[in-house]
């Protein structure tokens, strides 16, 4: 196999056009955390993305000890500690049992002078139906109008759907989209959980997994997510192998093309995330209310990459500038 491509700036610069829709859409998702409390029922302003938090977890990634030195240039100690959050993407908080199982796995990884390494938000669905950043902001604009608004601005957000229906009707989304209905009762930490954009890895660039070793995936179904995952930690530890993909060539593994996944391009073991019994943490401390897995705190051999990925940090910024203001009297951000 040939070598990976390497990282460049070339990949992030966004255009005088996205520049402009960008600013429209952080308006929209100012204006969603400013109503996000109303939204939500709560007495606090909440993330734009994946408010509802089920758990958050203190570990540790423990690294393979048959990695090349590329590896280890990056990746040298034994063991890092990890925190990790577990999320539902809806924007709004609810206690609704039976939810669409569209959850986050996002983690920390820290060294022993507890320095942030990286920071990897991960969804348990590796697509998004779109190819084109500027999609993307129109959509995510549509949908904040529509969480504030109601039904009153429902045509607005069908007519961006529609505009990429040629997305969302490709075989690999449907597919998906059809798995992820089969296995909505199935245990969350059952799930693999996937960087839907890419990363770098030092002047390479990378797609990170994690998948479950030897998790159930029937675990008291008849339960809320919470008590579900409460449960499991009380008597079981969690380990996961962590794999990346390497950027061979953009024809089958593009950067900005997101509802592509990427092809031909073996996963290589990093390590495993390990969560002994008993480690959850309380989510509602402020100390972990107050936690950020923002992807662009990473050290910068390790950020983001990607058109797509820099609208991410801008709409990042903007939702926590937003929290920020509103919660100021609060324990929260």
């Amino acid at each position: 196999m040939s070598e990976p491509l390497s990282y460049s700036k070339n990949y992030d610069k966004l255009s005088y056009n996205e520049i402009q829709i960008l600013e429209k859409a952080k308006k929209s998702i100012s204006d969603f955390v400013e109503n996000s409390a109303l939204l939500s029922d709560v007495e606090y302003a909440t993330r734009n993305v994946h408010a509802k938090t089920y758990a958050v977890l203190k570990g540790e990634l423990i690294i393979n000890k048959d990695l090349d030195e590329n590896f280890r240039k990056i990746f040298g100690d034994e063991k890092y500690t990890v925190t990790a959050r577990l999320s539902h993407a809806n924007p709004k908080i609810n206690n609704q049992k039976n939810v669409f199982p569209a959850y986050g796995f996002a983690f920390k990884i820290k060294n022993e002078q507890d320095k942030t390494i990286a920071n990897y938000p991960l969804v348990n669905f590796p697509l998004l139906p779109v190819n084109s950043p500027i999609r993307l902001l129109k959509i995510l604009i549509a949908m904040n109008h529509y969480q504030i608004k109601g039904w009153t601005r429902i045509l607005p957000l069908l007519k961006q759907i529609g505009c990429n229906i040629h997305a969302i009707l490709r075989f690999s989304f449907f597919k998906h989209c059809w798995n992820l209905l089969l296995k909505r009762k199935d245990f969350i930490l059952s799930s693999d959980f996937y960087s839907v954009g890419a990363y770098r890895f030092d002047d390479k660039m990378i797609k990170i997994k994690i998948s479950p070793v030897s998790v159930p995936k029937k675990f008291e179904q008849e339960i809320s997510v919470k008590e579900s995952l409460e449960n499991f930690f009380a008597s079981n530890e969690y380990v996961a192998e962590v794999l990346v993909q390497f950027c061979y060539d953009l024809k089958n593994q593009p950067i900005d093309k997101l509802h592509r996944e990427w092809k031909n391009s073996p996963y290589l073991k990093l390590g495993v995330i390990k969560f002994n019994k008993n480690s959850i943490l309380n989510p509602k401390s402020c100390e972990n209310e107050l936690l950020s897995f923002n992807p662009f705190e990473s050290a910068e051999i390790l950020q983001p990459v990607g058109k797509i990925q820099q609208l991410r940090n801008e709409a990042y910024k903007t939702s926590l500038q937003a929290r920020k203001k509103i919660n100021k009297l609060l324990k929260y951000q």
